[in-house]
């Protein structure tokens, strides 16, 4: 296979690898959150025969519950590696025999998978399979017939395509229902997380705003005047704690510093190195709220307020978008194609001035948001499900989406506004319960998985060639 179509089986593989279980309202459960990448099975374009070398006798080298393994499969399959691993990593790749075992065993796990799939009823209606071919077109920038041209001419047929994807859409749907929906974020979780980048970042990869109170102890005090202004920096931060109490407030009332007065006690957001060493040790796992002190140093005794903190990482200011969406929910009743056909049908009366949007949404959607007449408030990036996220992303404020499919339903999606906006403390959070979703189903999936492949009877027959 050449270069120029491999690049195309990349942008495929890139489609699918996505994943996550978000709850209704495409918000993950819990709250809010980017859907994970898992170790999702992703699909690569076949490669041409023409590109395998001379074809031998087919044989079986494993059976999975009764259903069989090709040597034909592993050699298509480890072809595909191989050449993805050309392109990665260029002459540096495994012995091809230890590559053969890892496509075997990679083969052995998807049989398992898709067997579960079937027997549990998971599956892919016409319309979403047109619908994720369509988008994967669109993603390499052609039509949907320039895709199946180019395919065919490197030796892949539209069938042979669609099938793949299919089965690749199918095992998605499986680890959305069995794993990535299991998954939940606490606090705790985000807490852990944070206490360890902050512990192994680089301060001045990191922003904090503190809240300060200083109560001044002269050089030549005597012990008695500094236990009088322990008390004192005492009771500040006792105040400070105090439930419904007002920062700004305490440092008007006790700080001896500048900013007591003139700032509120506020220091400033600034790079942690910016901060002496002894503020930024004492709030070291601080939640943003959280309260130290009292702190003594030469010049007397501290009391800090955690007030606002930018995650390493993280970015200050995003994109984000204010949409709406009408969701139909298929069932026994009421295909893909049938809810897809309802919602195209309400885009033209919408579009058209003969219907309301808000009005359609409170009276058919069955998501959360349709009392709302649908709105979904403002969002950051990654708060939505790929394919909901997508389809955003190519909208204008005012645009109406055609009938789109997720793991919920079918939606019709309208991008009311779009802004660039500064991030608040509890988004901040939102994008740090996003890393920490994606990595504990990483770990949900592997697990699974592993259970999975232990359920299965596997019979090893001849070695691949």
């Amino acid at each position: 296979m050449n270069h120029r179509v491999s690049a195309l089986a990349l942008a495929c593989l890139a489609a699918l690898a996505s994943g996550g279980a978000f709850a209704q309202g495409l918000r993950i459960q819990g709250n809010t959150g980017r859907p994970a990448a898992a170790a999702a099975p992703a699909l690569g374009l076949p490669v041409p025969a023409a590109s395998q070398g001379p074809q031998s006798a087919d044989f079986i080298v494993a059976v999975v519950n009764s259903e069989p393994v090709t040597n034909n499969e592993v050699r298509a399959r480890l072809a595909r590696a191989e050449q993805q691993l050309a392109q990665q990593q260029g002459g540096n790749r495994p012995p091809r025999d230890l590559l053969a075992r890892e496509v075997l065993e990679r083969l052995i796990l998807e049989k398992a998978q898709m067997q579960l799939a079937k027997e549990s009823g998971v599956k892919v209606e016409e319309f979403a399979l047109n619908q994720a071919e369509q988008g994967i077109a669109q993603q390499n920038g052609m039509t949907l017939e320039d895709m199946h041209r180019r395919l065919a001419r490197d030796g892949t047929s539209k069938e042979r395509f669609r099938e793949e994807l299919r089965s690749q859409l199918l095992l998605q749907r499986l680890r959305e229902r069995d794993v990535d929906a299991k998954v939940r974020v606490n606090d705790q979780d985000i807490d852990q997380f944070l206490r360890e980048q902050q512990s192994g970042a680089d301060a001045s990869a990191m922003e904090i705003n503190l809240g300060h109170v200083l109560v001044l102890v002269p050089e030549n005090a005597t012990p008695t005047q500094v236990a009088q202004l322990q008390a004192r920096a005492q009771s500040a931060a006792d105040k400070a704690r105090a439930a419904g109490s007002d920062f700004a407030a305490v440092a008007a009332e006790f700080s001896d510093a500048p900013e007591g007065k003139r700032a509120g006690g506020l220091l400033g957001l600034r790079p942690a190195d910016r901060y002496p060493d002894l503020f930024v040790n004492s709030v070291q796992g601080q939640p943003v709220g959280g309260i130290v002190g009292p702190v003594r140093s030469p010049a007397g005794f501290h009391i800090l307020k955690v007030v606002e903190r930018n995650v390493a990482g993280l970015p200050s200011t995003v994109v984000q978008n204010h949409a709406r969406h009408i969701l139909l929910r298929p069932s026994a009743q009421l295909t893909e194609a049938a809810a897809a056909a309802r919602l195209a049908d309400y885009r033209r009366r919408i579009l058209a001035g003969q219907a309301d949007f808000a009005t359609l949404a409170r009276e058919n959607s069955v998501d959360g948001s349709a009392k709302q007449g649908g709105d979904l408030g403002w969002a950051s990036p990654g708060r939505y499900v790929p394919e909901f996220e997508q389809a955003l992303s190519t909208l204008k404020p005012g645009d109406i989406s055609e009938p789109l499919v997720s793991r919920f339903g079918v939606h019709l999606i309208q991008l009311m506004e779009r802004r660039e906006a500064k991030l608040t403390q509890r988004e901040q959070r939102d994008m740090v319960r996003d890393a920490v979703r994606e990595k504990k189903i990483e770990d949900a999936y592997a697990t699974w998985a592993q259970e999975l492949r232990g359920r299965a009877y596997v019979e090893y027959r001849e070695p691949p060639q």
